[in-house]
């Protein structure tokens, strides 16, 4: 017998014994992973096994698109790579285990690396992109203008990023790092601590010699982020 036998063999007792609607979720989800093996490998860049995405309000460019092992992708996700200019080639690259939960946007005209194991909740926003604005002559509008620059975002292995955030360009988020809902990452964040905010400022972080959580006295956070790295 397979070493796999009895783990099937238990998936399968156990969607035997699940609610009807539990039942009907996973019957969704293995036709949206089957839908991954059969269309989603052959489009984008890199599809993993095991990956799926539910009714994505919008994937754009998915050549660009790296998704790795096991990775889930709720409904209404809109993941755009963008080419802004000739010669540009966006990368973004979601590593495997991780969790995008309903509504999340993701645009990506440059870099945008997510880690592995990393959980996004609902209504998050992840931007590489910055429009500027400083020309008031430019007939364009300020939405459709894109900066020209080597902007990137980087969410670390662990990570798990609250509710309705939105983390804009220029943004290394470490390991192992928690962010507060409805929280604006405009600046680094280090491993093993917890932001949060308008803007977010690190209110503690794991000590590994004490073996617990400590605080973060709020001047000091407020002093380490001098010069503002805002954009829109």
């Amino acid at each position: 017998m397979s070493t796999r036998t009895p783990a099937i063999l238990e998936k399968l007792k156990g969607f035997w014994h699940a609610p009807l609607l539990n039942k009907w979720c996973m019957l969704g989800t293995l036709y949206y992973k089957v839908k991954g093996v059969v269309l989603y490998r052959f489009v984008f860049k890199q599809f993993g096994s095991g990956s799926y995405i539910r009714k994505p309000l919008l994937i754009f460019n998915p050549g660009y698109v790296s998704i790795g092992e096991r990775v889930s992708i709720r409904e209404g996700v809109r993941m755009e790579a963008v080419i802004s200019r000739e010669g540009r080639c966006p990368s973004l690259i979601i590593e495997s285990d991780t969790n995008i939960e309903q509504n999340v946007h993701i645009v990506c005209h440059s870099r945008v690396h997510i880690g592995n194991n990393v959980s996004i909740t609902g209504n998050c926003s992840i931007i590489d992109v910055t429009h500027p604005y400083a020309d008031v002559s430019d007939p364009k509008k300020i939405g459709a203008r894109i900066q020209d620059d080597e902007s990137f975002i980087e969410i670390g292995n662990g990570s798990f990023i609250g509710y309705g955030s939105v983390i804009l360009p220029n943004v290394r988020i470490g390991t192992n790092v928690v962010i507060g809902a409805n929280s604006v990452v405009a600046h680094d964040v280090p491993d093993y601590s917890v932001a949060a905010g308008v803007p977010a400022v690190v209110l503690k972080q794991y000590d590994f010699a004490k073996g617990e959580w400590v605080r973060v006295p709020l001047k000091s956070c407020r002093g380490s982020l001098a010069g503002d790295r805002h954009m829109i």
